[in-house]
Protein backbone atom coordinates (compact mmCIF):
# COMPACT_ATOMS: atom_id res chain seq x y z
CA UNK A 1 0.00 0.00 0.00
CA UNK A 2 1.56 3.74 -0.66
CA UNK A 3 0.20 6.83 0.42
CA UNK A 4 -1.71 8.05 -2.92
CA UNK A 5 -4.89 7.08 -1.21
CA UNK A 6 -4.27 9.70 1.15
CA UNK A 7 -3.15 12.37 -1.54
CA UNK A 8 -6.29 11.33 -2.95
CA UNK A 9 -8.63 11.51 0.04
CA UNK A 10 -6.61 14.92 1.04
CA UNK A 11 -7.84 16.28 -2.15
CA UNK A 12 -11.14 15.32 -2.08
CA UNK A 13 -11.80 16.97 1.44
CA UNK A 14 -11.21 19.64 -0.02
CA UNK A 15 -12.46 20.10 -3.57
CA UNK A 16 -15.73 17.68 -2.93
CA UNK A 17 -16.20 14.60 -5.23
CA UNK A 18 -13.80 14.79 -8.25
CA UNK A 19 -13.97 13.64 -11.92
CA UNK A 20 -12.62 9.85 -12.40
CA UNK A 21 -10.32 12.11 -15.21
CA UNK A 22 -8.68 13.23 -12.14
CA UNK A 23 -8.71 10.17 -9.94
CA UNK A 24 -7.33 8.64 -12.99
CA UNK A 25 -4.52 10.76 -13.32
CA UNK A 26 -3.61 10.36 -9.99
CA UNK A 27 -3.88 6.98 -9.86
CA UNK A 28 -1.15 6.74 -13.01
CA UNK A 29 0.85 9.64 -12.87
CA UNK A 30 1.34 10.93 -9.50
CA UNK A 31 4.87 12.08 -8.85
CA UNK A 32 7.23 8.93 -7.37
CA UNK A 33 3.79 6.94 -6.27
CA UNK A 34 1.74 7.03 -9.57
CA UNK A 35 1.07 3.67 -11.27
CA UNK A 36 3.67 4.76 -14.42
CA UNK A 37 6.35 5.89 -12.20
CA UNK A 38 6.47 2.25 -10.57
CA UNK A 39 9.93 0.38 -12.57
CA UNK A 40 7.64 -2.92 -10.96
CA UNK A 41 5.03 -2.30 -13.22
CA UNK A 42 7.12 -2.80 -16.52
CA UNK A 43 4.45 -4.67 -19.27
CA UNK A 44 5.86 -8.56 -20.13
CA UNK A 45 5.21 -11.68 -18.25
CA UNK A 46 6.02 -10.41 -14.59
CA UNK A 47 4.12 -7.17 -14.84
CA UNK A 48 0.40 -6.96 -15.08
CA UNK A 49 -0.20 -6.37 -18.95
CA UNK A 50 1.33 -7.81 -22.22
CA UNK A 51 2.56 -4.78 -24.90
CA UNK A 52 3.41 -5.33 -28.21
CA UNK A 53 6.95 -3.77 -27.50
CA UNK A 54 7.32 -6.89 -24.70
CA UNK A 55 6.32 -9.67 -26.86
CA UNK A 56 10.31 -9.02 -28.58
CA UNK A 57 12.09 -7.18 -30.81
CA UNK A 58 10.24 -7.29 -34.32
CA UNK A 59 7.91 -4.75 -33.45
CA UNK A 60 10.14 -1.98 -33.35
CA UNK A 61 11.93 -3.69 -35.97
CA UNK A 62 8.90 -3.71 -38.33
CA UNK A 63 7.93 0.18 -37.27
CA UNK A 64 11.72 0.76 -38.07
CA UNK A 65 11.60 -0.48 -41.51
CA UNK A 66 8.03 1.71 -42.08
CA UNK A 67 9.19 4.44 -40.91
CA UNK A 68 12.94 4.25 -43.32
CA UNK A 69 10.41 3.74 -46.19
CA UNK A 70 8.61 7.03 -45.18
CA UNK A 71 11.54 8.62 -44.69
CA UNK A 72 12.86 7.67 -48.06
CA UNK A 73 9.64 9.22 -49.89
CA UNK A 74 11.00 12.50 -49.45
CA UNK A 75 12.80 12.82 -52.50
CA UNK A 76 9.98 11.69 -54.48
CA UNK A 77 7.15 13.68 -52.48
CA UNK A 78 9.10 17.04 -53.89
CA UNK A 79 9.31 15.79 -57.55
CA UNK A 80 5.36 14.92 -57.06
CA UNK A 81 5.03 18.36 -55.15
CA UNK A 82 6.48 20.15 -58.38
CA UNK A 83 8.83 21.96 -56.12
CA UNK A 84 12.39 21.96 -54.53
CA UNK A 85 11.57 20.24 -51.54
CA UNK A 86 14.96 18.49 -50.62
CA UNK A 87 15.57 16.25 -47.90
CA UNK A 88 16.69 17.79 -44.85
CA UNK A 89 19.87 17.49 -43.48
CA UNK A 90 18.21 15.81 -40.39
CA UNK A 91 15.44 13.49 -39.60
CA UNK A 92 13.23 13.61 -36.15
CA UNK A 93 11.18 10.56 -34.83
CA UNK A 94 9.82 11.62 -31.83
CA UNK A 95 7.88 8.93 -29.61
CA UNK A 96 6.03 10.40 -27.16
CA UNK A 97 5.72 8.29 -23.48
CA UNK A 98 8.69 5.70 -24.14
CA UNK A 99 8.08 4.19 -21.16
CA UNK A 100 11.45 2.27 -20.35
CA UNK A 101 13.07 2.87 -23.70
CA UNK A 102 13.03 -0.67 -25.15
CA UNK A 103 10.95 0.31 -27.91
CA UNK A 104 13.05 3.47 -29.17
CA UNK A 105 16.23 1.05 -28.45
CA UNK A 106 14.97 -1.34 -31.05
CA UNK A 107 14.37 0.93 -33.27
CA UNK A 108 17.55 2.23 -33.27
CA UNK A 109 19.12 -0.70 -33.33
CA UNK A 110 17.38 -1.62 -36.51
CA UNK A 111 18.77 1.84 -38.32
CA UNK A 112 22.41 1.27 -37.05
CA UNK A 113 22.16 -2.40 -38.65
CA UNK A 114 19.97 -1.76 -41.68
CA UNK A 115 19.86 1.92 -42.59
CA UNK A 116 23.39 2.97 -41.26
CA UNK A 117 22.69 5.98 -43.98
CA UNK A 118 19.60 7.25 -42.69
CA UNK A 119 20.89 6.15 -38.90
CA UNK A 120 23.73 8.83 -39.20
CA UNK A 121 20.69 11.64 -40.28
CA UNK A 122 18.52 10.28 -38.02
CA UNK A 123 17.65 12.59 -34.42
CA UNK A 124 15.39 10.20 -31.86
CA UNK A 125 13.74 12.27 -29.61
CA UNK A 126 10.83 11.86 -26.80
CA UNK A 127 8.73 13.28 -25.83
CA UNK A 128 8.28 12.61 -21.10
CA UNK A 129 7.10 14.65 -18.64
CA UNK A 130 8.24 12.30 -15.85
CA UNK A 131 11.93 12.57 -14.89
CA UNK A 132 11.91 9.21 -13.42
CA UNK A 133 10.79 7.58 -16.63
CA UNK A 134 13.31 9.93 -18.01
CA UNK A 135 15.94 7.92 -15.94
CA UNK A 136 14.80 4.53 -16.87
CA UNK A 137 14.61 5.73 -20.65
CA UNK A 138 18.30 7.15 -20.56
CA UNK A 139 19.63 3.59 -18.70
CA UNK A 140 18.21 1.66 -21.63
CA UNK A 141 19.47 4.53 -24.29
CA UNK A 142 22.86 4.65 -22.96
CA UNK A 143 24.49 3.06 -25.95
CA UNK A 144 22.65 6.05 -28.32
CA UNK A 145 24.10 8.48 -26.39
CA UNK A 146 24.26 11.89 -28.09
CA UNK A 147 21.37 10.86 -30.69
CA UNK A 148 18.44 10.75 -28.25
CA UNK A 149 17.21 13.95 -26.57
CA UNK A 150 14.39 14.23 -24.40
CA UNK A 151 11.46 17.08 -24.02
CA UNK A 152 9.09 17.37 -21.00
CA UNK A 153 6.58 19.00 -23.25
CA UNK A 154 5.76 19.97 -26.62
CA UNK A 155 6.14 23.82 -25.44
CA UNK A 156 10.25 22.69 -25.36
CA UNK A 157 10.39 21.27 -29.19
CA UNK A 158 13.18 23.53 -30.95
CA UNK A 159 11.21 25.68 -33.21
CA UNK A 160 11.32 24.01 -36.43
CA UNK A 161 9.24 21.72 -35.16
CA UNK A 162 9.19 17.57 -36.59
CA UNK A 163 10.35 16.68 -39.47
CA UNK A 164 9.90 13.52 -40.24
CA UNK A 165 7.49 10.69 -37.70
CA UNK A 166 6.30 11.49 -34.37
CA UNK A 167 4.30 8.39 -32.80
CA UNK A 168 3.13 6.65 -29.85
CA UNK A 169 3.04 3.49 -28.82
CA UNK A 170 0.04 2.66 -26.01
CA UNK A 171 -0.63 6.06 -24.93
CA UNK A 172 -3.17 7.97 -25.42
CA UNK A 173 -5.19 5.40 -24.19
CA UNK A 174 -3.85 5.68 -20.97
CA UNK A 175 -4.66 9.06 -21.05
CA UNK A 176 -7.23 10.37 -18.52
CA UNK A 177 -10.96 9.94 -19.07
CA UNK A 178 -14.50 11.73 -18.36
CA UNK A 179 -16.95 8.94 -17.30
CA UNK A 180 -20.29 9.72 -18.28
CA UNK A 181 -23.88 8.39 -18.06
CA UNK A 182 -26.89 8.70 -20.03
CA UNK A 183 -30.35 9.90 -18.05
CA UNK A 184 -32.54 8.43 -20.14
CA UNK A 185 -35.60 10.78 -18.49
CA UNK A 186 -33.96 14.12 -19.10
CA UNK A 187 -32.40 12.85 -22.37
CA UNK A 188 -28.87 14.03 -20.96
CA UNK A 189 -25.32 13.16 -19.88
CA UNK A 190 -24.55 13.50 -16.72
CA UNK A 191 -20.66 12.81 -15.35
CA UNK A 192 -19.63 10.39 -12.56
CA UNK A 193 -17.25 11.29 -10.33
CA UNK A 194 -15.34 9.47 -7.52
CA UNK A 195 -15.73 10.48 -3.79
CA UNK A 196 -14.83 8.96 -0.08
CA UNK A 197 -16.95 7.22 2.12
CA UNK A 198 -15.67 5.24 5.30
CA UNK A 199 -12.05 3.58 3.53
CA UNK A 200 -12.99 3.14 0.29
CA UNK A 201 -13.89 5.13 -3.01
CA UNK A 202 -17.42 5.53 -4.78
CA UNK A 203 -19.09 6.34 -7.56
CA UNK A 204 -20.85 9.61 -7.24
CA UNK A 205 -22.97 11.72 -9.52
CA UNK A 206 -21.93 15.36 -9.83
CA UNK A 207 -24.60 17.22 -9.09
CA UNK A 208 -25.66 20.89 -10.46
CA UNK A 209 -24.09 23.20 -8.12
CA UNK A 210 -26.91 25.97 -8.65
CA UNK A 211 -30.04 23.32 -8.42
CA UNK A 212 -29.20 20.52 -6.14
CA UNK A 213 -32.70 18.63 -6.58
CA UNK A 214 -31.48 17.85 -10.57
CA UNK A 215 -29.20 14.11 -9.72
CA UNK A 216 -28.00 15.13 -13.32
CA UNK A 217 -24.98 17.25 -14.40
CA UNK A 218 -25.25 18.97 -18.03
CA UNK A 219 -22.76 18.88 -20.61
CA UNK A 220 -22.34 22.96 -19.77
CA UNK A 221 -21.14 21.34 -16.41
CA UNK A 222 -18.56 18.93 -17.20
CA UNK A 223 -17.13 21.84 -19.11
CA UNK A 224 -17.60 24.20 -16.06
CA UNK A 225 -15.47 20.91 -14.06
CA UNK A 226 -12.97 20.09 -15.74
CA UNK A 227 -9.66 21.98 -15.48
CA UNK A 228 -9.09 20.62 -19.54
CA UNK A 229 -11.27 21.59 -22.71
CA UNK A 230 -13.80 18.78 -22.55
CA UNK A 231 -14.80 17.75 -26.61
CA UNK A 232 -18.58 17.91 -26.62
CA UNK A 233 -20.85 14.60 -25.58
CA UNK A 234 -21.81 12.15 -27.77
CA UNK A 235 -24.57 14.19 -30.29
CA UNK A 236 -27.84 10.95 -30.18
CA UNK A 237 -29.80 10.88 -33.20
CA UNK A 238 -33.84 10.64 -31.86
CA UNK A 239 -34.21 6.91 -32.74
CA UNK A 240 -31.09 6.34 -30.41
CA UNK A 241 -32.23 8.65 -27.79
CA UNK A 242 -35.60 7.20 -27.26
CA UNK A 243 -33.99 3.49 -26.96
CA UNK A 244 -30.45 4.49 -25.01
CA UNK A 245 -30.93 2.27 -21.82
CA UNK A 246 -30.83 4.51 -18.70
CA UNK A 247 -27.26 4.77 -17.04
CA UNK A 248 -25.53 3.96 -20.26
CA UNK A 249 -22.02 4.78 -19.60
CA UNK A 250 -19.35 5.65 -21.83
CA UNK A 251 -15.93 8.22 -21.63
CA UNK A 252 -14.83 11.21 -23.32
CA UNK A 253 -10.98 11.82 -23.13
CA UNK A 254 -10.26 15.74 -23.65
CA UNK A 255 -6.62 14.99 -23.16
CA UNK A 256 -6.12 12.76 -25.91
CA UNK A 257 -7.33 15.19 -27.95
CA UNK A 258 -5.61 18.28 -27.17
CA UNK A 259 -2.63 16.13 -27.40
CA UNK A 260 -2.89 15.12 -31.18
CA UNK A 261 -4.23 19.06 -31.80
CA UNK A 262 -0.34 19.47 -29.78
CA UNK A 263 1.29 16.85 -32.10
CA UNK A 264 0.00 18.13 -35.20
CA UNK A 265 0.95 21.64 -35.06
CA UNK A 266 4.17 20.16 -33.95
CA UNK A 267 4.81 18.06 -36.97
CA UNK A 268 5.94 20.39 -39.73
CA UNK A 269 6.59 17.97 -42.44
CA UNK A 270 5.89 14.23 -41.91
CA UNK A 271 3.38 11.68 -40.20
CA UNK A 272 1.57 11.24 -37.59
CA UNK A 273 0.68 8.11 -35.96
CA UNK A 274 -0.83 6.30 -33.13
CA UNK A 275 -1.45 2.36 -32.06
CA UNK A 276 -3.30 2.09 -28.86
CA UNK A 277 -6.58 0.49 -27.90
CA UNK A 278 -9.25 2.30 -29.97
CA UNK A 279 -13.38 2.58 -31.70
CA UNK A 280 -14.81 4.51 -33.98
CA UNK A 281 -17.23 7.26 -31.97
CA UNK A 282 -20.02 4.65 -33.58
CA UNK A 283 -18.67 1.84 -31.76
CA UNK A 284 -18.54 3.60 -28.62
CA UNK A 285 -22.76 3.41 -28.00
CA UNK A 286 -23.39 -0.40 -29.39
CA UNK A 287 -25.23 -2.23 -26.70
CA UNK A 288 -21.93 -4.66 -25.56
CA UNK A 289 -20.41 -1.20 -24.04
CA UNK A 290 -23.22 -0.17 -21.94
CA UNK A 291 -20.84 0.15 -19.20
CA UNK A 292 -18.03 1.98 -21.42
CA UNK A 293 -14.69 0.44 -22.26
CA UNK A 294 -13.07 1.50 -19.19
CA UNK A 295 -10.37 -1.76 -17.91
CA UNK A 296 -8.27 -1.88 -14.54
CA UNK A 297 -5.46 -4.83 -14.83
CA UNK A 298 -3.14 -6.29 -12.06
CA UNK A 299 -0.88 -9.24 -12.64
CA UNK A 300 -2.83 -9.58 -16.11
CA UNK A 301 -6.01 -9.79 -14.61
CA UNK A 302 -8.76 -7.86 -15.00
CA UNK A 303 -10.47 -6.39 -12.19
CA UNK A 304 -13.94 -4.77 -12.21
CA UNK A 305 -13.46 -2.03 -9.64
CA UNK A 306 -11.88 0.67 -11.07
CA UNK A 307 -11.27 2.40 -7.80
CA UNK A 308 -9.73 0.06 -6.05
CA UNK A 309 -5.66 0.30 -4.69
CA UNK A 310 -5.01 3.79 -7.18
CA UNK A 311 -1.55 3.36 -8.15
CA UNK A 312 -1.32 -0.39 -7.80
CA UNK A 313 -3.22 -1.29 -10.90
CA UNK A 314 -3.60 -0.22 -14.53
CA UNK A 315 -6.37 1.95 -15.98
CA UNK A 316 -7.54 2.18 -19.32
CA UNK A 317 -10.17 3.30 -21.97
CA UNK A 318 -10.27 2.85 -25.55
CA UNK A 319 -9.78 6.01 -27.59
CA UNK A 320 -12.10 7.79 -29.40
CA UNK A 321 -10.25 7.88 -32.93
CA UNK A 322 -13.08 9.43 -35.01
CA UNK A 323 -12.53 12.64 -32.70
CA UNK A 324 -8.65 12.50 -33.27
CA UNK A 325 -8.93 12.09 -36.71
CA UNK A 326 -11.51 14.95 -36.36
CA UNK A 327 -8.69 17.05 -34.91
CA UNK A 328 -5.85 16.40 -37.12
CA UNK A 329 -7.56 17.03 -40.45
CA UNK A 330 -8.88 20.24 -38.76
CA UNK A 331 -4.97 21.29 -38.58
CA UNK A 332 -4.71 20.29 -42.04
CA UNK A 333 -3.31 17.14 -41.78
CA UNK A 334 -4.31 14.45 -44.07
CA UNK A 335 -5.57 10.82 -42.85
CA UNK A 336 -4.03 7.97 -44.36
CA UNK A 337 -5.26 5.52 -42.49
CA UNK A 338 -6.91 3.72 -39.87
CA UNK A 339 -6.70 0.13 -39.52
CA UNK A 340 -6.32 -2.62 -37.26
CA UNK A 341 -2.47 -3.45 -36.05
CA UNK A 342 -2.40 -7.15 -37.22
CA UNK A 343 -3.40 -5.69 -40.83
CA UNK A 344 -0.49 -2.82 -40.50
CA UNK A 345 2.35 -4.81 -39.28
CA UNK A 346 1.12 -7.40 -42.38
CA UNK A 347 1.83 -4.81 -44.94
CA UNK A 348 5.23 -3.89 -43.49
CA UNK A 349 6.64 -7.83 -43.22
CA UNK A 350 5.33 -8.61 -46.87
CA UNK A 351 7.45 -5.74 -48.20
CA UNK A 352 10.60 -7.64 -46.53
CA UNK A 353 9.50 -10.81 -47.98
CA UNK A 354 8.99 -9.08 -51.53
CA UNK A 355 12.09 -7.17 -52.01
CA UNK A 356 14.17 -9.58 -50.13
CA UNK A 357 16.69 -7.06 -48.80
CA UNK A 358 17.39 -8.26 -45.32
CA UNK A 359 15.61 -5.83 -43.91
CA UNK A 360 14.55 -7.98 -41.28
CA UNK A 361 16.15 -11.30 -40.17
CA UNK A 362 13.37 -13.94 -39.89
CA UNK A 363 14.83 -16.15 -37.31
CA UNK A 364 12.31 -18.98 -35.90
CA UNK A 365 11.50 -16.39 -32.91
CA UNK A 366 10.83 -13.82 -35.09
CA UNK A 367 7.80 -15.66 -37.06
CA UNK A 368 6.53 -16.85 -33.53
CA UNK A 369 6.86 -12.80 -32.48
CA UNK A 370 4.69 -11.83 -35.91
CA UNK A 371 2.41 -14.44 -35.06
CA UNK A 372 1.65 -13.23 -31.84
CA UNK A 373 1.64 -9.86 -33.07
CA UNK A 374 -0.87 -9.99 -35.85
CA UNK A 375 -3.31 -12.98 -35.47
CA UNK A 376 -6.58 -11.96 -34.69
CA UNK A 377 -6.76 -13.83 -31.00
CA UNK A 378 -3.45 -12.04 -30.09
CA UNK A 379 -2.32 -8.46 -30.49
CA UNK A 380 -3.59 -8.53 -34.16
CA UNK A 381 -7.45 -6.57 -33.90
CA UNK A 382 -6.75 -5.20 -30.20
CA UNK A 383 -4.61 -2.48 -31.41
CA UNK A 384 -6.02 0.64 -33.67
CA UNK A 385 -3.67 2.65 -35.85
CA UNK A 386 -4.53 5.67 -36.65
CA UNK A 387 -2.10 7.48 -39.38
CA UNK A 388 -1.91 11.10 -40.47
CA UNK A 389 0.38 13.26 -42.65
CA UNK A 390 1.53 16.81 -43.41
Amino acid sequence: MNGLPEIIRREMEARGSITFARFMELSLYCPQLGYYEQITNTPGRRGDFFTSVSVGPLFGELLAAQFAQWLGQWGTRSVERGASDPAPEHFQLLEAGAHNGRLAADILDWFKARQPRLFEKLEYWILEPSLRRQCWQRKTLNAFNGQVRWFDSWEMLPPGGVRGIIFSNELLDAMPVHRIGWDAHHKTWFEWGVSAEGGHFVWQKLLRTAERSQPAATPELLVQRSALRVPSVPELPAELMAVLPDGFTTEICPAAVDWWQAAAAALKDGWLLTLDYGLTAEQFLRPERAQGTLRAYSRHQQNSDLLASPGEQDLTAHVNLTELQKAGESAGLKTEGMLVQGEFLTRIAQTTWRDKAGLIEWTPARTRQFQTLTHPEHLGRLFKLLIQRR
